[in-house]
């Protein structure tokens, strides 16, 4: 077998697999992860029953992985907005819109989440974990950099979760309120969301 018929095959192999992921999270999206079958996800990718397992093992093996798949997607677009950005609030108002637009493009992410701290606790907890690292490491440059003196290092980790809360709730309070589908998360959320950041970790005088 040539290198470039091997290469073939395993980007066909890769993408397949992709296609299979993305079924299943928009399957769970629809109907959440107990009445999704491997038969649902399969028809939704448009491929054989039998293909699914020439890449997971079972169904509990496909969600283990949707969430940490799709939550490193969802920080490689925050990360690429960021990027170039100056200064703790700077970098904290793009990676919270950012958020909210993943979120408003792929709203089966929601359930996703939210039902795996029971259906797929493992992909859960990775996630959870990934998130919380990469925003401590954000908050120590900032801390070094002279922005947060008012928080010891100590103090970073229960920060990076208030903030990581703070804009789910605001998330789960815009689906509340929403009237229609197609609405993202208003302006004036985000206003206040940036107002009560500033105030929070701006530099008491």
């Amino acid at each position: 077998m040539s290198a470039r018929t091997q290469l073939a095959r395993e980007e066909r192999a890769a993408k397949t697999r992709e296609e299979l992921l993305a079924s299943a999270a928009q399957a769970v999206g629809e109907l959440g992860y107990r009445d999704t079958s491997i038969q649902r996800i399969t028809a939704g990718a448009g491929l054989a029953q039998g293909t699914f397992y020439l890449y997971f093992e079972s169904r509990q093996a496909i969600f283990d992985e949707l969430l940490p798949y799709f939550g490193q997607q969802m920080l490689d677009r925050i990360a690429e907005r960021v990027h170039g950005a100056r200064g703790l609030f700077e970098v904290e108002e793009l990676g919270a819109r950012a958020l909210f637009e993943y979120l408003h493009q792929n709203p089966w992410f929601w359930r996703v989440l939210n039902e795996a701290e029971v259906e797929a606790p493992v992909a859960w907890r990775r996630h959870h974990d990934e998130v919380a690292r990469r925003y401590l490491k954000f908050l120590k440059r900032a801390r070094t950099d002279g922005e947060l003196s008012d928080y010891a290092e100590s103090e970073l980790g229960t920060l990076a979760h208030l903030l990581i809360a703070a804009r789910d709730y605001i998330y789960v309070h815009h689906l509340i309120k929403r009237t229609r589908r197609d609405v993202t998360v208003p302006e004036s959320m985000i206003k206040t969301y940036m107002k009560f950041i500033r105030h929070g970790l701006g530099r008491r005088r």
